[in-house]
């Protein structure tokens, strides 16, 4: 119980702004589209519904996170347990180590999907890019280098700059979706003929 009363993150509304709201509506939407997209590909001969699954909950694990800021609460619980285990002053050799092997996974994890699903990424080449943008984006946010993050916070007419990144690579998950969902429906009769 001691351990819960040291961690800050609550679980409250991070971004309360009007473009906060609109990123979630964003995520929620792509989420659903995605969604769809694996219903239609259980009838396309070659289709990867897993993948299309897969892509609907990592957006809505998305959407979810960008209010209740999720990451906060495990920096939270790393520094509590660093403080009680006694060594929160080499902390910073522990989070390095930490950001490379999440960038290791991370590329091991990309580099065997890529692979083992190579022809849907050929053909989804919209989603592939959209992925790739916005987990890049979220990596980069996450590592948080000041220089990064100064970036992010500059304005274009108006407009934060981390805003436009996450829009943009949500934009092009969800457009890779909507061309899947407006796909002609085949029959289950032609998808089996089709693969004889």
């Amino acid at each position: 119980m001691d351990f819960i009363q040291h961690i800050r993150w609550r679980p409250e509304i991070g971004d309360p702004s009007v473009m906060g709201w609109v990123t979630v509506a964003a995520y929620a939407f792509a989420a659903f589209t995605a969604w769809l997209a694996a219903r239609r590909a259980g009838y396309a001969p070659g289709a990867c519904r897993s993948l299309w699954v897969l892509v609907a909950m990592l957006m809505a694990f998305l959407c979810i996170n960008k209010q209740l800021d999720l990451q906060s609460l495990v920096t939270d619980v790393g520094r509590v347990f660093a403080k009680k285990q006694g060594w929160y002053e080499e902390r910073r050799q522990f989070q390095k180590w930490f950001v490379l092997g999440v960038l290791a996974a991370s590329f091991l994890v990309t580099t065997l999907v890529a692979f083992r699903y190579r022809a849907f990424w050929k053909r989804h080449f919209v989603l592939a890019a959209g992925l790739a943008f916005l987990l890049t984006f979220i990596v980069v946010r996450a590592v948080s280098f000041h220089h990064v993050d100064a970036l992010l916070k500059s304005r274009v007419r108006g407009m934060r700059m981390n805003w436009i990144l996450e829009i943009t690579g949500i934009a092009l998950v969800w457009v890779a979706a909507l061309l899947d969902c407006r796909k002609p429906k085949r029959s289950t009769a032609a998808v089996r003929k089709a693969r004889r």
